[in-house]
């Protein structure tokens, strides 16, 4: 994966680009860019055969929440199918995965060490390791993925904050270890709450690994329309230009104070 940042606004964090994913041959996404989420691989609102008739931007990015997959099919079966492309037949289409979804999240631990994070399914509640975790985005093969976050609620305390920074970094290495490829095609997840302090270590953390990019969460969790632009501006700021950005949970795009992050960046 490779990202071209090709115009900036002067004054702002803007930017506008190219999003190279797959082979030489595959032709670069321009972004901002459209990308649908999905129910296991296919979009809940459109049926696959119709997503190349939607208007522009462009609809050739897919996210994929890993966890759907946590009942079935088992990801021995995804892997001799050859994947998520294979298994929904949608070859020319570019999948991100991530954890990031409707379900609640939350962390669980055996009282001394933290173990994952747990996930409500239609099984009932289940703890995800990174090492399952890992299994999962392996099996799936997407073109893109983030890394486990333990994402908190903008009312947590100062403790908790900082504890799921912790969490989600030592996640991040977890899952790079665990990569066949070493990190390639992760983008590492940036949390923080409503705290400018710890969204700043985590960004700087983060952008210390190996990742390809950036997911951009812990958004839409109760911090207040007025609060997001120093949030925002705390992580941009402490990420290096060249790599991709995509922001999660700010809802629709239109809001002035938001709209240079989301016209420039893929957001989710």
């Amino acid at each position: 994966m490779r990202f071209v940042a090709a115009k900036a606004c002067a004054g702002s964090r803007a930017r506008a680009g190219a999003l190279y994913i797959g082979g030489n041959s595959a032709a670069p996404i321009e972004t901002p860019s459209l990308m649908i989420s999905t129910l296991k691989g296919l979009p809940a609102f459109i049926s696959r055969d119709h997503l190349g008739d939607l208007p522009a931007p462009d609809s050739h990015l897919l996210h994929v929440s890993p966890i759907h997959f946590l009942d079935c099919p088992a990801t021995k079966t995804i892997c001799t199918i050859g994947g998520l492309h294979q298994m929904v037949g949608l070859h020319d289409h570019f999948f991100i995965a991530s954890p990031r979804d409707s379900l609640e999240s939350l962390p669980e631990s055996d009282g001394t060490n933290k173990l994952g994070a747990s996930f409500e399914t239609p099984s009932g509640r289940q703890l995800v390791k990174p090492s399952a975790y890992m299994e999962m985005i392996t099996s799936l093969m997407p073109n893109l993925w983030a890394s486990m976050a333990d994402e908190v609620p903008a009312w947590v305390s100062d403790k908790r904050n900082k504890t799921s920074v912790d969490r989600t970094l030592r996640w991040l290495d977890e899952c790079i270890n665990l990569d066949l490829e070493g990190g390639k095609n992760v983008l590492g997840f940036v949390v923080g709450g409503s705290s400018i302090e710890e969204r700043k270590r985590c960004a700087t953390e983060v952008a210390a690994r190996n990742v390809s990019g950036f997911w951009i969460g812990g958004f839409g969790l109760g911090e207040s329309i007025e609060e997001r632009p120093a949030l925002l501006h705390a992580v941009t700021d402490s990420l290096p230009e060249e790599k991709l950005r995509l922001v999660s949970g700010l809802s629709l795009p239109g809001v002035d104070i938001i709209q240079p992050f989301l016209s420039t960046e893929i957001a989710a």
